[in-house]
């Protein structure tokens, strides 16, 4: 194998769950009677951490910050009613990944609280060896995340791979030197993910398996 490490974004890359933050954004700004982000611009922060969301989305209202982030994790969670399902063939790559020896990790812009409750209701956990969340380390594009990957696994940024379907997710792997592979069933365009220099982009899971396996 190529890699003995390969790192996973989550919204977008592993699961289907776009539409849903882009409807939890704009129904969190409603309740609160903020402008409501189109869905180009809430697409747009997908993968950042919440509070650089927030500076985003909303930097006229820092007062209501923290309620609106609240608001949006109540609406993802426990109101709106979007199917999040997993891409097709996500779980048996995973399966063939690990069944060749290759370590699996996870670098999101999800809470801590948010990946645990969703990689526990996917039934994935047993899967990766260590998962970084946005609550510990800078969002991306700052390399933390990966950087703290590999100091957990041991190896180096040669042995790694990076997954992702959103710029920040390929530019954070550009920042550390680490290859990346871009998917085009998320956020990311192919001409927007191949200013990040991949070694490949894919339109589907199961081309991963020439690049991965």
């Amino acid at each position: 194998m190529k890699y003995k490490l390969v790192i996973f974004d989550w919204d977008g890359t592993v699961m289907d769950s776009i539409a849903r933050i882009v409807s939890s954004l704009q129904s969190a700004a409603r309740i609160h009677l903020v402008p409501v982000p189109s869905d180009d611009k809430a697409k747009s922060i997908i993968g950042l951490s919440l509070p650089v969301v927030m500076d985003k989305l909303f930097p006229d209202h820092k007062a209501l910050h923290q309620t609106l982030m609240q608001e949006y994790k109540k609406q993802f969670v426990n109101e709106d009613s979007t199917d999040t399902p997993l891409f097709d063939g996500v779980e048996a790559l995973f399966k063939k990944l690990q069944s060749n020896g290759c370590q699996l990790a996870i670098a999101t812009g999800k809470s801590r609280q948010g990946l645990d409750r969703l990689l526990s209701l996917t039934g994935l956990t047993d899967y990766f060896v260590f998962t970084q969340s946005a609550d510990e380390a800078q969002s991306k594009p700052s390399p933390q995340m990966l950087s703290q990957i590999l100091a957990h696994t041991e190896l180096a940024v040669a042995e790694a791979v990076m997954i992702g379907d959103s710029t920040l997710d390929l530019e954070m792997a550009q920042n550390i030197g680490m290859d990346s592979i871009g998917v085009t069933f998320g956020v990311g365009e192919r001409d927007e993910l191949a200013t990040y220099e991949p070694v490949a982009i894919v339109d589907c899971f199961s081309q991963l398996d020439q690049y991965l396996l």
